[in-house]
């Protein structure tokens, strides 16, 4: 009895059943009925055995069996198979028909063991967000940071999709599974799950992927992150495993040191079962897909278009020049004067916008220059004066007041205490805040209006960036103001990328594009090619994060426009195709506690992670629309406009749109917070970055595309998109 998936074959026998490709055996289950119990003691064992049926039925096969505890407890699961569009569909009823009660708990799981090989450093993972390849830039507290260990698990509400490859990387063979459908529902509000123990919880409907290499014992953690073991003796393990576990489990994910106790690595082991009670139904359902891809690159690619559009999110509507314009009266309202200096609070508290301070960044989080230039641009074309006024105060004050002897601007200066900070001169901090003042300088020089303060400003920091620049094209993520290093990484190297060409376009000086394609070689070479995508932030260490991978896509896509060759396209794409997967695509519920928040009424969907790991997102995906859009129009591929229009829309659920969630100012968003576990927590505040990465690339798109909204764009003839989109010819026509 079988089942056929193009190359490869799901064969039945014996109550188990095995996957082949010409003959050779992938991957197996000899005992597909996995439960793991939780008794009165707390004790979490398992044990899993044959289907006692399997029987064809109308072009799928169903699989049965009953299994018995211990304690006497018995579950009845079946198991339907069926092929549904080129996916193994696995869809899975667990009845409790008896229950002891000494028996508090259940999971079931659905897996296929590795027959190439049982070694977990053998294969590459995939689970969007949280594990790429080995995690082996990942920060200490992430999945697969030890593979020693028996469980890597965590919730599928981690991931922006609900999925998990795995990738052998000598064969290449890859596996992946992922929910069927989303049908996640909040889970018990009226208890809290924060200790190493199993929680009963009948209404938790969300599960795990992962993978395991599990022992014939149990696990017990204590509170503080020990673990005991005992041995389950009728018990079998058959290698390494690809899993879904239901309902979840986090763990063995590393954990803080807990208490006045020296636990050398310590773990969280948190699960969570349901009611051993007669009656109780498990009802789910995975898609399972068999491939084999060349690389690590592709294969992250094709699993995650493979699940997206089967589980993406509806699309939010959003009028998106009302929300522009209502942002940009917004930022309008929240710059302030102090003396010469210009700028926004660097935080403020929601609703009621309540500013914490005037500490101000010329990049990453204030993007102070950046807002001016909007100020600015938006200012002339509605001819506000207030704005224009706010705008030119923002860009005079860097550019008059900031520049050091060594000819490096300061980046970090408090603006109503009239005092620099003392934070170093960050790479990332610089390639924001000059990239906003060239284009400034521009702007008004289309207007016929000079400012050579401006240009002298990004000239002498230019030039300075020149002098820094390593042999092999790097820059250290950072320097102290003497000119010395401040760290040794160089993983902010792609971040100057952009405004380096935009200063050869202004200067035509060669040396500046140059600077531009050495310090792209190394990206290329190090962050696309040795996938190294980390330290994109400036309050984050040298972990793989979403931000690195962002400006190499920025950094990737300049060198396309500035040189045509193709490499760089491809690098942009590898890029774009990293980046896209921290992206909450899927939509679950989660439970918030502010009232005046508009996930109270939207969907978290355009959220995204910030680091590898991390749980929940914020809103900096507001700042690729644009981009991917741009890319699509490069390559023709549909998957990037497709996304393109998803993110244009769907990160604006976390903006108060019209009014009506009761924010102070129409338009403001809240940076993000966790959500993961269903339950909202973070910090309740606005940041500058936060609407500055939306009205960026909305002016972006009416600039370049003479529209808001990707519908509108497409309308155009595509000889026209594509010409519009060669954004460098008509940057500095003088």
């Amino acid at each position: 009895m079988k089942l056929t998936l193009g190359a490869y074959e799901l064969l039945f026998a014996d109550g188990g059943l095995s996957v082949a490709k010409d003959g050779r055996e992938l991957y197996f289950n000899h005992r597909p009925i996995y439960v793991s119990i939780k008794d009165y003691g707390g004790i979490s064992g398992f044990r899993d055995v044959a289907y006692e049926t399997v029987c064809e039925k109308d072009g799928g096969v169903n699989a049965e069996g009953r299994f018995t505890t211990d304690n006497g407890s018995v579950i009845l699961v079946r198991d339907r198979y069926t092929v549904e569009g080129g996916a193994l569909k696995i869809a899975r009823k667990a009845l409790v028909e008896k229950a002891n009660e000494d028996d508090l708990g259940f999971q079931t799981k659905i897996f296929f063991y590795q027959a190439v090989s049982d070694d977990l450093r053998a294969y590459n993972y995939f689970y969007p967000g949280q594990w790429y390849r080995q995690n082996e830039f990942a920060g200490p507290r992430a999945m697969g940071k030890n593979l020693d260990l028996q469980y890597h698990y965590r919730k599928e509400t981690y991931a922006g999709l609900p999925m998990f490859a795995m990738q052998h990387i000598e064969s290449g063979e890859t596996i992946s599974m992922s929910r069927w459908a989303p049908c996640e529902t909040l889970p018990s509000l009226d208890r809290t799950a924060t200790e190493n123990y199993a929680y009963v919880d009948a209404k938790m409907t969300v599960g795990s992927f992962g993978v395991s290499k599990a022992k014939p014992e149990t696990l017990t953690y204590t509170y503080y992150g020990h673990v005991m073991t005992n041995p389950l003796p009728n018990t079998q393990c058959d290698g390494v495993a690809i899993d879904y576990i239901y309902p979840a489990v986090n763990g063995q994910m590393p954990a803080a040191a807990r208490g006045p106790f020296n636990v050398d690595w310590p773990l969280s082991n948190i699960t969570w079962v349901h009611p051993m009670r007669e009656g109780f139904l498990q009802d789910y359902a995975v898609a399972v897909t068999f491939a084999q891809y060349p690389d690590y690159n592709t294969m992250l690619r094709e699993t995650w278009r493979e699940v997206y559009p089967r589980l993406k999110d509806r699309l939010f509507t959003v009028d998106n020049e009302s929300l522009f314009d209502n942002m940009m009266r917004f930022l309008k309202v929240a710059t302030r004067q102090f003396g010469t200096a210009f700028g926004t609070p660097f935080a403020a508290q929601l609703p009621d916008f309540d500013p914490s301070s005037f500490s101000a960044e010329i990049g990453f989080v204030g993007q102070q220059t950046g807002i001016g230039y909007q100020l600015l641009r938006w200012g002339v074309m509605n001819n506000d004066e207030e704005a224009i006024y706010k705008g030119l105060g923002i860009l005079n004050y860097w550019t008059h007041e900031t520049m050091t002897e060594t000819g490096c601007p300061k980046v970090w200066v408090h603006l109503s205490a009239h005092q620099p900070e003392p934070q170093p001169q960050w790479i990332r901090q610089i390639g924001d805040g000059l990239e906003a003042i060239v284009d400034a300088y521009v702007f008004e020089k289309k207007r016929g209006i000079e400012h050579e303060e401006w240009l002298d400003y990004c000239v002498k920091t230019a030039d300075w960036l020149l002098e820094k620049q390593n042999e092999d094209g790097s820059l250290y993520r950072s320097y102290y103001y003497d000119g010395t290093r401040c760290m040794d990484s160089k993983a902010s190297t792609p971040c100057i990328v952009r405004f380096l060409i935009q200063m050869y376009l202004v200067t035509k000086k060669q040396a500046y594009l140059d600077s531009a394609i050495a310090a792209g070689n190394w990206s290329y070479d190090n962050m696309y090619l040795g996938f190294e995508y980390r330290g994109g932030t400036c309050d984050q260490s040298d972990v793989l994060d979403k931000e690195s991978g962002i400006y190499c896509m920025f950094a990737f896509m300049a060198l396309y426009d500035i040189t045509g060759e193709k490499r760089w396209l491809d690098a942009a794409c590898g890029a774009a195709d990293y980046v896209e997967t921290y992206t909450f695509v899927a939509d679950f519920p989660i439970h918030m506690p502010y009232p005046c928040h508009p996930f109270t009424r939207n969907h978290i969907t355009g959220q995204s992670n910030v680091t590898c790991g991390a749980g929940g997102g914020d809103v900096y995906m507001a700042a690729c629309s644009y981009q991917y859009y741009r890319l699509y129009l490069m390559t023709g591929d549909p998957q990037y406009c497709d996304f393109a229009e998803f993110l244009n829309l769907n990160v604006k659920q976390a903006n108060d749109i019209d009014g009506s969630c009761g924010y102070k100012y129409i338009g403001m968003v809240n940076e993000g917070g966790s959500f993961s576990e269903q339950q909202y927590t973070g910090r309740y505040h606005w940041l500058p970055w936060c609407t500055f990465v939306e009205v960026d690339p909305a002016s972006r798109f009416y600039d370049t595309f003479g529209a808001h909204e990707v519908a509108d764009i497409e309308k155009l003839p595509l000889e026209e998109r594509q010409r519009r989109n060669r954004i460098y010819d008509a940057y500095y026509p003088f």
